[in-house]
């Protein structure tokens, strides 16, 4: 969840909010690619979560990364996040440590961001007895076990999150992912690259799977994460029926982002609660929260960040539907969003694969395919047949984008894990549940030890 942005000029209309998004055009030259990830922490000693404070805790691991050259970023008295060069770490409600990579150009370079990183972490990590793992959902924990950050927008997400759906506190406090930010180029791009990663945002919801376990014990989901996204809020979660409909643009996303409920609004270094009132009312100064006041633009960014549907726009569009994972499976992620979307002719093959969905089919697949990943039903066939051909599509695109890494090797070798995912037909939660029934004999202590970073 990222961080609120300074105030700007007080918004007077709804046309600025359509302009402002619609800046974020870029020419094809300019796209970038922003790889997140989450991970949780966790204690060596008894494998239990790891607390803010403490010698060995949170704060003690953002305080130790500064030696790398992070700078910290406080709220109050407490240090929430640390930023480089256009990259920040920050935490989740539950202590998820999550790395939001700069901008970069190719994916061996966000790839090697994400190593560099994991190394910093480990460093610090086990001078304080501390492991990381990346999973999409916290494997033993209880909810009531899971210490919460010292951030005040989660204290208001906390107290709403119940009012919504019964699993919000746990995508807050249980949950990881690992997500990709991608450029577009005008309004119908955006809209062609959003219609794509709604529709096929069930596959990588397929593909990444690897959330198997609740409180030590198999759930029954391939990807719980994805399960939990169902019953949150109904309000700013899902596929966003509404972007597949004729006319579809910036000014149709606003209306629906206009219209989801706030959580707060910044200021002065606090967070005000806000939550359940209209972002509309707040355009014409009638917030409750804020009465007379307008809003600015670091307002509505903010605002923007706490929408959650499968794909969400801001002045770019973030990827959101994979689970956290392994290191392959964090270069993967962009690696196949980027051969997706990022070439022309693959966005093309993508948008003539999905084209004659129905909304229906769509819904149907983010049901299915939280409970029943590759295996899912679609069109006589499964989820896995749709995965193969998006696979071979991105491969291609990657192919096309020629973007080598100094050493012979272009782009395509970061799919090796999902094109052996493919080929198998077996998930990341395939595979712990087999050692979990195997190798493990049942003692989930196992996964700690041979999945930690």
């Amino acid at each position: 969840m990222s961080g609120v942005q300074a105030a700007g000029e007080p918004i007077e209309s709804r046309r600025q909010l359509v302009e402002w998004m619609a800046g974020g055009a870029k020419p094809k030259s300019e796209w970038r690619i922003g790889t997140e990830h989450e991970k949780f922490g966790f204690r060596l000693n008894d494998l239990g979560p790891v607390p803010y404070g403490g010698d060995n805790g949170i704060r003690a691991m953002l305080e130790g990364l500064r030696r790398f050259g992070w700078a910290p970023v406080y709220e109050g008295e407490n240090i929430i996040a640390l930023e480089m060069n256009g990259a920040s770490i920050s935490l989740e409600p539950g202590g998820q440590f999550e790395l939001s990579g700069a901008p970069l150009e190719s994916i061996h370079q966000t790839c090697g961001e994400v190593g560099v990183h994991l190394e910093q972490v480990h460093e610090v990590a086990r001078e304080l007895g501390l492991g990381f793992i990346g999973l999409g959902f916290a494997p033993t924990w209880k909810r009531e076990d899971v210490p919460v950050m010292p951030k005040g927008r989660y204290d208001i997400m906390r107290s709403y999150m119940p009012k919504k759906g019964s699993l919000g506190l746990d995508m807050m406090l249980r949950t990881s992912t690992v997500q990709v930010n991608l450029d577009f180029g005008s309004e119908a791009d955006m809209v062609a690259k959003l219609r794509v990663a709604l529709a096929l945002q069930p596959v990588a919801t397929a593909l990444f799977a690897n959330s198997p376990f609740t409180e030590g014990k198999p759930n029954g989901f391939q990807s719980y994460r994805g399960h939990i996204w169902s019953d949150t809020d109904p309000d700013r979660t899902g596929l966003l029926p509404f972007a597949f409909e004729k006319g579809f643009g910036f000014e149709h996303y606003v209306d629906w982002a206009l219209d989801v409920p706030m959580y707060f609004v910044y200021r002065d270094g606090k967070y005000i609660d806000a939550s359940g009132q209209s972002f509309r009312d707040f355009l014409d100064g009638r917030l409750p929260a804020l009465p007379g006041e307008k809003p600015h633009l670091g307002d509505w960014s903010a605002h923007l960040t706490t929408l959650f549907p499968e794909a969400r726009v801001k002045r770019y569009i973030e990827m959101r539907g994979a689970d956290g994972g392994p290191w392959k499976r964090l270069c993967a992620l962009p690696a196949l969003w980027v051969g997706l979307i990022y070439c022309d002719d693959a966005l093309e093959a993508c948008l003539d694969l999905v084209k004659d969905w129905t909304s229906e089919e769509r819904e149907a697949l983010r049901a299915a395919v939280p409970r029943l990943g590759l295996r899912a039903p679609f069109r006589g066939g499964t989820v896995l047949d749709i995965a193969r051909k998006v696979v071979d599509i991105a491969e291609k695109g990657l192919a096309k984008r020629a973007a080598d890494n100094g050493m012979g090797s272009d782009e395509t070798m970061f799919l090796q894990v999902l094109k052996k995912t493919v080929e198998t037909g077996k998930s990341p939660a395939d595979d712990l549940l087999d050692a979990y029934n195997g190798r493990w004999a049942g003692d989930i202590r196992q996964l700690f030890a041979e999945y930690a970073y």
